[in-house]
């Protein structure tokens, strides 16, 4: 057993982050290893990809995780800090527990997929299950294609994330995964004004609630795909309940989140 660290480690930021991805895989197979660069292959990912993922787990953890090892006999390579063996003693007991609580669920597999989705906490209000349909690369950014699951396959939605976020969260098609959007990044437009259906992230819809504000109208909406949206509209848009709107959202917007194996 790792001693208590005498400095803060936020492991719960470290581990809502990485628990869904292989961010934890890596600090793992670094911790077996003692290298960044066999890590890599080993979990199947660039080592820029490998690099990426310890830092954005260093940031969170507030604390180093990894730390070089100079010379020897393989000339150097890299080691787990007090603070990254006791993250991932962290991530083992949390995916213990994650386990049991998923088992007493019971055997629905869509129960269990619902009580997984919960797990996720952010502040966008946004979030639909989708599955991913395809995927484009052009240089550094991968164009992810997504459709919606079970009853809401009419949903399509489409996501730029980097090469190296992708290989870490294992996209490609077939993978179930979590769209999210905030509120704010979604453009709710009447749809008499509104340009012609057919560019990307753009769904109909019919508003259900409406919220004056100052610094825009937040606009509640069921698309005609089936899915629940939020966006906002500019002050004094004039859209009330039941207005046939356009949602809108820029590619770069969408967030993936892959759920937790």
């Amino acid at each position: 057993m790792i001693a208590p660290m005498q400095h803060s480690v936020s492991f719960l930021d470290a581990l809502g982050h990485g628990m869904a991805d292989k961010r934890i895989d890596i600090l793992r197979q670094i911790g077996q290893g003692g290298s960044i660069s066999q890590a890599a292959r080993a979990v199947g990912v660039s080592y820029k990809a490998a690099w990426q993922a310890l830092d954005t787990l260093t940031n969170l953890a507030g604390a180093p995780l990894v730390e070089r090892v100079v010379g020897g006999v393989g000339g150097g390579g890299a080691r787990l800090t007090p603070a990254g063996w006791q993250l991932l003693e962290a991530a083992d007991a949390m995916r213990q527990v994650r386990a049991t609580v998923l088992a007493g669920v019971g055997e629905g597999g869509g129960a269990q997929a619902v009580a997984a989705r919960l797990a996720v906490r952010t502040s966008m209000r946004n979030q639909w299950p989708c599955i991913v349909q395809g995927m484009q690369a052009c240089g550094q950014i991968v164009r992810v294609h997504l459709r919606g699951a079970g009853d809401s396959a009419q949903l399509q939605v489409f996501s730029r994330i980097t090469r190296e976020s992708a290989e870490l969260l294992g996209l490609r098609p077939g993978v179930p995964v979590q769209a999210l959007c905030k509120a704010t990044a979604v453009r709710v437009l009447a749809a008499a004004r509104a340009p012609a259906l057919g560019a990307a992230n753009q769904w109909a819809a019919r508003a259900a609630r409406v919220s004056r504000g100052e610094l825009g109208d937040e606009v509640a909406a069921q698309l005609e795909a089936g899915m629940q949206m939020v966006g906002f509209a500019a002050a004094g848009s004039g859209l009330r309940v039941r207005s046939r709107v356009v949602m809108v959202a820029e590619e770069s917007a969408i967030v993936i989140a892959a759920e937790s194996a």
